[in-house]
């Protein structure tokens, strides 16, 4: 009975969240350890490192990775990793070229930060999480002065893809960027075969990237390892909608 009530003592404690960027080796791994959690066990991802409980690939080595720990069980809930442009030129480019012709951007490279392999544990999708993620972006841009935030936004395939084009066909609507900023997919996703007209909840992360200003910048790319399509996000940090830039940037302070 003891136990029990320990239990639900521990269950009910209020939660500790903080971010920071990962200072060690053991760190990053607790990083790669939560995306193999979330891309390969439960969305079925296709990773090379899968027999060793991580999701490493070549990029991790130039990233920087922020990181929302519960000081409760002290375990890493939620991640980022951060490319930033002096080290997308070590890496060989960015990991959205892999997906995506970025030539249009040519000229934004130098002031181009780019976030990926957002995700967080089942049990701390909320919007105490989502918001350390987001204030550990906005002290990482206000620091480095970076002008442009760019990124792959991941959409479920479960469907066979009709979630992803009807998302896409809802978002791109309001939300295209000019065409100067166009980027394209190497592996297209069909939209034409696909049922777009579908009513669709868009994704949380997606919505607060378009909450805060930023840009669908072309069709989306299919990517057959992670069962997903993805959107490439633009964002002007000129452009961040002040109302929920002050917000992210009083809570990084």
């Amino acid at each position: 009975m003891l136990d029990l009530i320990r239990q639900q003592q521990t269950q009910e404690a209020p939660r500790r969240l903080t971010f920071n960027m990962a200072r060690s080796v053991a760190e990053i791994a607790e990083a790669q350890r939560i995306r193999f959690k979330v891309f390969g066990e439960e969305m079925g991802a296709n990773l090379p490192s899968a027999n060793l409980g991580l999701d490493i690939d070549r990029f991790d080595e130039y990233c920087d990775h922020l990181l929302v720990r519960d000081h409760g069980n002290d375990k890493v809930v939620g991640t980022y990793r951060i490319l930033p442009p002096e080290q997308a030129v070590n890496a060989g480019g960015y990991y959205s070229e892999t997906e995506f012709d970025l030539s249009r951007l040519e000229n934004l490279r130098d002031r181009m930060v780019e976030v990926g392999r957002s995700c967080v544990h089942p049990d701390y999708r909320d919007g105490a999480t989502i918001t350390q993620l987001w204030s550990g972006l906005a002290d990482y841009i206000g620091k480095h002065n970076h002008e442009y935030l760019i990124g792959c936004a991941s959409i479920s395939m479960a469907d066979g893809g009709h979630y992803a084009a009807s998302v896409f066909n809802k978002v791109h609507k309001l939300h295209a960027a000019p065409s100067e900023y166009t980027v394209f997919p190497h592996c297209r996703l069909p939209l034409e075969s696909l049922n777009r007209e579908l009513e669709v909840t868009i994704p949380p992360l997606i919505k607060g990237y378009l909450r805060l200003g930023a840009y669908i910048a072309g069709e989306p790319a299919w990517d057959p390892e992670f069962n997903c399509a993805d959107l490439f996000i633009l964002m002007p940090v000129s452009r961040m909608n002040a109302r929920y830039a002050k917000h992210f940037l009083r809570k990084a302070a």
